[in-house]
């Protein structure tokens, strides 16, 4: 009985882990798709790229001394030394744990997800209107800034327990609103730009999701807490 009862679980288990693993390459299929569908309309539909400009001019409005020291105060918190000390403290929660593929896991969202926005900006880059007397430059899709942002909180989602995942995503959302709000007052990028690096960020975060769930069904971890 307790051997049928422990079977049942496993394959109970098992069925949750290969849904699981779908559903979050699903999710990266329809992130992909969406960076393409994001890219391809501020590059090739004209109202979209004069709506880009003229949410960029509404943002560049608000600039003002004291604003424009907040946002760059705020921007400096995804540079060096800041982000290799959030880096660390996200990994060091997953060890922690006794979780070292969670650890690996956010490590590899944080780093491959400003990193690959970097690599496809000149890959990428086109020409925006211009936002009243500012000019994006044309190398600025996807934004560095915006996925390092978003990779910063997804990776902390993937660390922490999960009763703290809610505060993560209250928190979270907060900040990745603040860095996108100072990367359009400064003028640094396009409102497409910010929604280019979120979703990139995203990607990897599900890519991350689905060889951690793949990983847990064949070699299951004890956590400490």
């Amino acid at each position: 009985m307790a051997v049928g009862a422990h079977g049942a679980r496993f394959a109970s288990h098992r069925g949750e882990g290969e849904s699981g693993v779908r559903s979050a390459l699903l999710a990266a299929g329809a992130l992909l798709a969406g960076l393409a569908v994001v890219w391809l309309l501020a590059e090739l539909v004209p109202v979209v790229r004069a709506g880009d400009a003229r949410l960029l001019a509404r943002a560049v409005a608000l600039r003002g001394a004291s604003v424009e020291t907040s946002c760059e105060r705020l921007l400096s918190t995804l540079e060096y030394p800041y982000a290799l000390l959030w880096g660390a403290a996200i990994v060091a929660v997953a060890l922690a744990r006794g979780l070292p593929r969670l650890a690996l896991a956010a490590a590899a969202v944080m780093i491959l997800a400003p990193a690959s926005a970097d690599l496809l900006k000149p890959i990428l880059a086109h020409a925006h209107d211009r936002a009243g007397s500012t000019r994006v430059g044309a190398a600025s899709w996807p934004s560095g800034h915006a996925a390092a942002s978003m990779a910063l909180v997804c990776a902390l989602g993937i660390a922490v327990p999960r009763r703290v995942l809610p505060y993560v995503v209250l928190g979270g959302g907060v900040y990745v609103l603040a860095v996108a709000a100072a990367l359009l007052i400064l003028a640094w990028h396009m409102p497409s730009d910010v929604v280019g690096g979120w979703l990139l960020a995203g990607l990897w975060t599900s890519l991350a999701v689905a060889s951690l769930r793949l990983a847990r069904r064949r070699w299951p971890e004890q956590r400490r807490w």
